[in-house]
């Protein structure tokens, strides 16, 4: 299917139009959530703000983890996806240049892969295709959110679309609109947490030696740097530091830029050249107090977000949206309100206590290896060698990193 053709706004009266489910955001998760509902029987609209070849134009690349295949691969997407991605069989830890390297193997948990590494564009783009053929999802598409109305049997959304204002009505609204979410803001959910003092720069490069489908993840005083592996021999750099830094960073001349990242690679990508502009992003953790209320749920970036050392925060959104879809699913064929707060909360209980664990997980390896401080050293370090030679808590931080602690979603369970 054409992206075009999903710009193709449907010709609705102007009277009120049920669903049983309106997604406010098209991203990567909103998508996620909608394709996951495919055969439950629920309609669902998208209404995303920008047009389809500007969504899936965004120049990102994100680690997905064993679990995030598997709820993409139960939805039915997965064989789409996989050929346009990079899997990873190994994860090397190191603490700046010491030689305390930890390297993860699939071996490790009986498993061929340990990951994958997939840029934005064949992820939304196979998302929205799979879609094409859910007769049952409709699309608003470039639309506008401009006012939500709560009422105790369902929700009235007010849109704007193509210059127009329409009234929609919807038994759930889910939040799927980002981290700075107007759904979320606008019902009064207030949320906790802080910014970092730190900074990311984001570039894509081209080395000279192969990757061999490595995932690098290199603590260093001022911030941890992840190295991600791409098709076509090219890598993902995520490189956090304090905010001036950063700064400097991504203003930096080229070739010292690349000088500087060819040391802290441990030339072990040998030389390397840019693929792509600097980006750089401040970092914050957030988790909103509650994710859900009446007719209102929060998926994805508008519930929490992470630090982004070990590359968790696309596949907390994956995850959301699948628990939401088994939720909805399985309260639709028991004959529930999907928009109640009791069905809603089931998948409050079920999310918002995993992804605090994360979220405090890569709080917790951010202080204590962007730390100078010699007792924090030693321990980090001796943190490092339980993880080469006691194997039991090896396995246990690879599970976490893949995913498979916790409960999974029927779709992964395929």
């Amino acid at each position: 299917m054409a992206l075009e053709q999903l710009t193709q706004t449907p010709s609705l009266p102007h009277t009120n139009i049920d669903y049983d489910l309106a997604s406010a955001g098209g991203g990567i998760v909103g998508a996620t959530l909608a394709c996951a509902l495919k055969n439950s029987g629920l309609s669902v609209v998208l209404i995303e703000a920008q047009p389809p070849s500007v969504a899936v134009a965004r120049r990102q690349a994100y680690a997905l983890s064993l679990l995030s295949g598997r709820i993409l691969q139960g939805i039915g997407v997965w064989e789409k996806i996989l050929p346009q991605i990079t899997t990873y069989q190994q994860i090397r830890l190191s603490d700046a240049d010491h030689p305390g390297i930890v390297q993860f193997q699939p071996s490790d948990l009986g498993m061929d892969d340990l990951g994958y590494v997939g840029e934005h564009r064949p992820l939304l783009q196979s998302l929205y295709e799979f879609l094409a053929d859910c007769p049952k999802v409709s699309w608003l598409c470039p639309a506008e959110v401009m006012n939500v109305e709560y009422q105790p049997s369902g929700v009235g959304i007010k849109v704007r679309v193509d210059g127009e204002t329409r009234q929609l009505r919807s038994r759930l609204i889910v939040a799927a609109d980002g981290a700075r979410s107007h759904i979320r803001t606008a019902a009064g959910i207030g949320t906790h947490g802080w910014k970092y003092w730190q900074s990311c720069v984001t570039v894509r490069i081209k080395p000279e030696k192969s990757h061999n489908n490595t995932a690098f993840e290199r603590f260093w005083p001022s911030g941890p740097m992840g190295v991600l592996p791409l098709p076509d021999n090219r890598c993902q750099v995520v490189w956090t530091a304090p905010h001036a830094e950063a700064q400097a960073l991504k203003e930096l001349d080229e070739k010292e830029f690349l000088a500087l990242l060819e040391h802290r690679t441990g030339g072990l990508l040998g030389r390397l050249e840019l693929d792509s502009d600097r980006l750089i992003f401040p970092v914050q953790l957030m988790q909103s107090d509650r994710y859900t209320q009446s007719r209102l749920a929060l998926i994805g970036d508008a519930a929490h977000c992470c630090h982004p050392v070990g590359g968790q925060g696309m596949n907390l959104g994956i995850r959301d949206a699948a628990a939401l879809a088994q939720v909805l699913h399985d309260a639709h064929q028991r004959g529930e309100d999907i928009g109640d707060i009791r069905i809603l909360r089931r998948y409050e209980r079920w999310r918002k206590k995993e992804n605090l664990v994360i979220l405090g997980f890569t709080d917790f390896l951010d202080r204590l290896f962007s730390n100078h401080w010699l007792p924090v050293v030693a321990v980090r370090r001796l943190g490092l060698w339980g993880l080469r030679t006691v194997q039991p808590l090896k396995v246990l931080a690879l599970r976490l990193m893949t995913g498979l602690l916790g409960r999974h979603p029927q779709l992964a369970q395929h």
